[in-house]
């Protein structure tokens, strides 16, 4: 038996609606729509269109009832940001993750309970706009006062979809209130920071029925957070793996069967995530791609349209460049991202990049650095062996990156599927709808046979 399904993947720069084919030996993907996505600015806050992403949606929804008559829709998203809700009703617009209102919110938590401490229960890496700063930001503001409920995005969407509020687990993990050993909300932690029970949905997993669209269409839970569904669809053979989710951002990690909880981890600020089937994604979140996308941004407001297929190629043919730290958090905020790369590079007594090829070699360099540093850190945290890494997400289709990333690693690197995320979210809605069985090997030997990726190896970056 073989069937169709909606996957609704939503990235912090653009959404996409896509039908999914599965069945016995068969996995084949068609894209329905595709939408911008972006933050807008209003008096210096900056804020998420739900709204118009919902609309969207909804839209893409009615056409694929028309033409494929799917068995299920899914939804997944970025992590963290949340909409606030009262009577069911949404309290204001939810806020971008790059939104620099959790400076003073970070002190308020940690003066409760302590980075060490909050780390043994949610294992997660310290990041300034993870949601349990992001809430911390709303009781600074008098919001979280009044509010009844949390819904991260895809959670807020499946409501408004299917009327059931539920949050599911792979998304929830990137909170900061879940309990990453049990896998359920942590209510003394809620407690000791003052949320209500109520704040804080029921748990689901993928693989879940979460509601059903007016039209009867079951409504499926996934993971929901888009690496969590773009782990799922990794083609590889066995756990001798590394992963790089590679979009707006990287995330650089391992599949796990539990928590890895270690005080080394938390200093490496390496963060445990629940993945589907209950693993975890132990990984450390690497600035990406953006760092690229804002320099074009900056260009492009100064000049002509960047032709970016011309300047891959063209930094393809520049020397080895200096590089810096694609860590450091004064790139996490929009902006000109040349002029900070400048003054980290200047500050540091390292060459400035003279024209945009040399920025964009710089970049890539610095982050395929960034990907080794992670990779090594992984085996000697872990203490296992990692014989390749998988590039999945639109960072597969950058043949400079994945070579720098063959040569700074020392592994092969097996580039795709670039729909990672959107097959991930498939596959897991199929599974759930009886089109597909087994695990998540099966689930990847599937994969496997029907997608091809490219492998890049040490040593094939080209001399100058």
């Amino acid at each position: 038996m073989s069937g169709t399904v909606a996957a609704v993947d939503l990235g912090a720069t653009s959404g996409r609606v896509v039908l999914g084919h599965a069945g016995p030996g068969e996995l084949r993907m068609r894209e329905l729509a595709r939408f911008p996505n972006g933050p807008v600015r209003v008096r210096g806050s900056l804020h998420w269109n739900v709204l118009e992403l919902h609309r969207q949606v909804c839209a893409a929804l009615e056409l694929a009832a028309r033409e494929a008559d799917p068995v299920s829709v899914g939804i997944d998203s970025w992590a963290v940001d949340y909409a606030l809700l009262r009577g069911g009703r949404m309290l204001g617009t939810p806020h971008h993750y790059r939104d620099e209102r959790t400076t003073a919110a970070v002190a308020d938590v940690h003066s409760v309970i302590g980075p060490a401490e909050l780390y043994e229960v949610n294992g997660l890496q310290h990041l300034p706009f993870n949601t349990i700063f992001q809430l911390a930001a709303d009781r600074r503001s008098g919001l979280l006062a009044v509010a009844e409920r949390m819904l991260l995005l895809p959670d807020l969407l499946a409501y408004w979809l299917t009327g059931e509020q539920v949050a599911e687990r792979t998304n929830a993990s990137t909170t900061g209130l879940l309990d990453v050993r049990t896998a359920e909300w942590s209510e003394p932690l809620a407690a000791r920071l003052g949320h209500d029970r109520g704040l804080l949905p029921p748990l689901v997993s993928p693989g879940e029925r979460i509601g059903a669209l007016d039209t009867g269409v079951p409504v499926t839970a996934v993971g929901s957070h888009d690496t969590a569904s773009a782990v799922v669809a990794v083609p590889a053979r066995d756990e001798s793996f590394a992963y790089i989710s590679c979009g707006t951002w990287s995330l650089v990690g391992v599949e796990l069967e539990r928590p890895l909880l270690s005080e080394a981890g938390r200093a490496a600020n390496f963060t445990n995530e629940l993945g589907v089937d209950g693993r975890i994604r132990y990984l450390h979140n690497v600035m990406g791609l953006w760092l690229l996308t804002e320099c074009v941004a900056e260009w492009e407001r100064t000049g002509p349209a960047v032709d970016l297929p011309a300047l891959l190629a063209a930094a393809a043919e520049v020397p080895p460049v200096a590089e810096f730290d694609a860590d450091d958090p004064r790139f996490l905020a929009p902006g000109d991202m040349p002029a900070r790369i400048t003054a980290w590079l200047t500050e540091h007594d390292r060459p400035v990049p003279r024209d945009r090829a040399e920025f964009t070699r710089c970049i890539l360099e610095s982050l395929a650095s960034a990907y080794a540093e992670s990779v090594a850190r992984l085996e000697i945290l872990t203490g296992r062996a990692l014989s390749a890494v998988h590039v999945v997400g639109g960072g597969a289709r950058n043949e400079l990156l994945c070579r720098l990333t063959a040569e700074r690693t020392g592994r092969p690197v097996v580039a795709g599927p670039v729909e990672a995320t959107a097959l991930g979210n498939v596959l897991v809605q199929a599974r759930a709808a009886g089109l597909l069985t087994g695990g998540l090997e099966s689930l990847r030997a599937l994969v496997r046979s029907t997608a091809e990726p490219r492998t890049y190896r040490p040593g094939e970056v080209r001399a100058r």
